[in-house]
This record gives structure tokens, sequence and C-alpha cells, in this order.
């Protein structure tokens, strides 16, 4: 199989499909991988590494995505890119379809183009194996970036995250106490915040209570979560539905209730956002004030530590990527129902499974 790995053009995706030690065993396993030109630069993989494992660096992103039969990708393609895919061949990456504009979803389906959403394989006990490791790493960047926002030259309140002596620390609330949750917790507890964690699982609450006993855990429900953002000085939403769109869990009247330069950092606006006053944002313009609020949405957290990032995005991906190259699209759909899960359009047709869950549950 012909296997294309282009540099990414997002601003600030600074991520890269493939890693040389995948493409050598891609290699190795008689697949031509074509890799664009700088691809790597930014995570630290030069062109001579991916050489080295075998693969063929070419200099024009019309000629890697051209030669694709599989395309492996981190972000969601532009419409440019989507029109540079060969008519028929199959893309794999972080996609995010459901919140995806509807004219990408007809550029995919016009060309008939297989689009796997690899965030979206799900195991039969509801794990989701590649979208976890970079959850994790979002979830521990959290509260660096939340230390940073509460800082006065930063536009926050000017509250040290973990306070002093004499000083209470900085009240942190976490919707979701899932990965992203747990994640946050730890690094929150471990800076020395005071956190509140709201999830719908008691069981959930449970597990992160026995690992940090001083937070306070709510079952989340309307009364709670006004509860909550009425003395929140940090507020992290991290709700996942899988294969859907986030719901809106804090409403804008529910934002205007939260103190003033409060810090909402939004991890679910990959899937839409889970604060209704959420908007996408970016790495160099990272932040907006929204009703007296300082808003956090950047889609790709974990893009900025780019190495990290990549070798934890492949790690969790390349059993999947190795079984598409080595069996072929189809056979793999048919044989892999956790891979299958993850196919967002095939042959020019949307599609959708009765396995799709429509509870939410947290990233």
């Amino acid at each position: 199989m012909n296997i294309g790995i282009p540099k990414e053009r997002r601003p600030f995706e600074l991520r890269v499909g493939m890693t040389p030690a995948g493409v050598q065993m891609l290699v190795e396993n008689k697949h031509v991988c074509y890799v664009e030109h700088g691809a790597g630069i930014s995570a630290g993989f030069s062109d001579q590494e991916y050489e080295n494992a075998g693969a063929r660096i070419v200099y024009t992103p019309h000629e890697v995505f051209g030669r694709a039969d599989l395309l492996l990708k981190v972000a969601r393609p532009t419409l440019e890119e989507i029109n540079w895919l060969r008519p028929g061949c199959a893309v794999a990456g972080l996609l995010h379809l459901n919140s995806a504009r509807q004219e990408k979803v007809d550029a995919l389906l016009k060309n008939q183009i297989t689009a796997i959403s690899m965030e979206q394989i799900t195991l039969p006990n509801e794990c989701m194996p590649v979208r976890r490791p970079l959850a994790q790493i979002g979830g521990l960047m959290i509260p660096q970036i939340a230390a940073r926002l509460l800082q006065t030259d930063a536009g926050g309140k000017g509250i040290l995250l973990g306070g002093i002596a004499g000083v209470p620390p900085a009240e942190v609330v976490i919707l979701g106490a899932g990965v992203t949750g747990t994640n946050a917790t730890k690094g929150f507890v471990g800076m020395g915040a005071h956190v509140t964690v709201l999830d719908i699982k008691m069981s959930a609450l449970q597990n992160l209570y026995d690992r940090f006993p001083s937070i306070l855990t709510l079952i989340s429900n309307p009364i709670n979560i006004n509860r909550a953002l009425s003395y929140a000085d940090v507020l992290v939403g991290a709700i996942l539905v899988p294969h859907q769109r986030a719901p809106i869990i804090v409403s804008r009247e529910q934002v205007k209730m939260m103190k003033p330069r409060s810090i909402i950092i939004d991890m679910s606006i990959d899937e839409g956002g889970c604060v209704e006053t959420s908007r996408p944002t970016t790495h160099d313009q990272p932040t907006f004030v929204e009703e007296g609020i300082i808003h956090y949405c950047v889609p790709n957290i974990p893009s900025v530590c780019a190495r990290t990032a990549t070798y934890a995005y492949v790690n969790a991906a390349f059993p999947y990527i190795l079984e598409l190259a080595n069996k072929g699209i189809d056979r793999t759909i048919q044989e892999n129902p956790a891979l299958e899960i993850a196919i967002n359009t095939y042959n020019g047709h949307i599609v959708h499974l009765s396995r799709i869950a429509s509870k939410p549950v947290t990233e």
C-alpha cells in the first residue's frame, strides 16, 4: 500500500502523523511511505531520519496527497487538502468530524474518501485507546495553563494556584472525572489548588476520591453545577459523548454567575465545546473574554508538546494503522469492530452505526 505522511498545515499543529520508527515498520511490511519534506521538523524528526527508515521524501503536498492510498494525518484536513486527495483513497487521523463544517463533509463524500477518525476507535469495554494518551497529555497541561492565566499580567485575578500560608489556594472546578479530568485533578492537587470534581457517575467520583482524598466530589446536576460555579476561580470542562458533539453543560446564564476574571478552560472544544460561550481559539491567540470571564478554548492543546504528543499518538494508533495497511481498508473494517466504529465516511456515504453511544461520558 502507498502511505502518505504530509506536513500539517493548520496553524500551530506541530505534530506529525507517523514517526521514523513507525515508517520503518511499515516499510518492513512491504509498504511504500511517502513523507513530505519537513513533515516532522516541528516534532524533532528530520527528513534524514525518515529516509534512513526507508521513506521516500517528496517535495510538494500534491505528490504526497496524490500518491497515497492511505494518508496519515493528525489534524482534520482543510478543504484544500481534501481536494488534493485522490478519489477513493482513505485518510486517518484525529478528524473530529462531529464538529466539522458541512462543506468539508460534503467534499469527503463527493470524492468518495474513507475518513477514519482514530480518536473514535472504541473497544468493547468503552475504552478509546487512541484518544486516551492525548487526553492524558491535555489533562496534565491544564494546571500549568491555568496557573499562567490566573496571573495579573495575563488578565487573571492575580491568584497563586497553590496559595501560601495565610492565603487560600485557587478554587478549581472540573466537570468530568474521566481521563482528562483525572489527569487535570492530579496536576492541580500536586500544585496545591483546592479541587472540586463533578461527574454523572458515582463510580468515577469514588475512584477519583480514593486517589485524591483532599478533593471535593459532587454528582453533576444543575444545582451542584451552579453551586460550584459560584466559587470557581478556574472551571475545566472535560465532557465527551462518543461519536457525537459535546453537550452544552454550562449555559451563558451560568457563566454570568462566575466571578469576574475567572478562567474557563473548555477541553471539549474539539467536539464543539461544553460551555455555551466557548468558541475555538489558537495557540497564538488562546483566550478571549466573554461575560467578564477569560475563556481558553484551544482544540489541539497537546500539539505544543509536539514530540511527546506525536509519540503518544503513534504508539496508540500504530497497531490499527498497520492492520489497515496489511489487510486493506475493506477487510479491516469487516474484521475489526473497534476500528469500524471510527469510520465516518465510506465510498460517498456517511456511516452511522447502532453501536454509537447516546449517553454522555467523560473524556
